[in-house]
């Protein structure tokens, strides 16, 4: 496998509404399948080959997307969901979880933290980064896109190449990575990222 494009779906009914999300799953907003066009429209004519998705529905609808203008195939991967880092918060308007549980909203400030009902950091890094290796392990591919979210683009670049942090990361993000001949990944180009380390060639 030469290159890969890890992409994060576009603005969610969610995000509009100011709920917790992590593995709440809601569809795309209006402004998020224009998102996902427009994403469709830059990387449409890489030569994507297949997309392997998230099952959650607002990555499912961004790979929908894309796949409607490159004709790739779309191949669902579980363990590339979001983290459930919300707990029995998950799904909730912010103002009324922080009036209702402020210590448990307090928490979430941290990633390391574990509310009641989340799935521990821990967990969701070691299952992204199993998930990355078996996709980049697969034979006979050239070029594939990943359509994910948020914290698994970020456990990417933190546990999986170990490059650093994301100080920002937009709807509809993406970032192409080449593989190099020793194995190791150079960054390609990227739309929608702001890192807080160097970009590595």
């Amino acid at each position: 496998m030469e290159k890969i494009y890890f992409i994060r779906h576009g603005e969610t009914t969610g995000d509009v509404e100011n709920r917790y999300g992590g593995d709440y799953d809601d569809h795309l907003s209006e402004e998020g399948v224009r998102q996902a066009g427009a994403l469709a429209e830059i990387l449409g004519d890489k030569g994507i080959e297949v997309i392997f998705a998230s099952p959650l529905i607002r990555a499912q609808e961004t790979a929908q997307i894309l796949s409607e203008k490159s004709g790739s195939e779309i191949k669902t991967v579980p363990n590339l969901k979001e983290r459930n880092q919300y707990g029995i918060l998950t799904g909730m308007e912010k103002g009324e979880a922080k009036e209702k549980y402020p210590e448990m909203a307090l928490a979430l400030k941290d990633r390391l933290n574990t509310i009641e009902g989340a799935e521990s950091y821990q967990d969701f890094s070691d299952r992204l980064v199993q998930a990355f290796d078996e996709i980049v392990s697969l034979p006979g591919l050239n070029t594939i896109a990943i359509v994910t979210h948020g914290g698994p683009v970020r456990v990417l670049f933190r546990d999986l190449l170990k490059w650093g942090e994301l100080s920002e990361i937009g709807d509809c993000a993406w970032v192409g990575l080449e593989k190099k001949a020793d194995g190791t990944f150079a960054w390609l180009n990227s739309g929608g990222l702001k890192t807080e380390f160097e970009v590595p060639n």
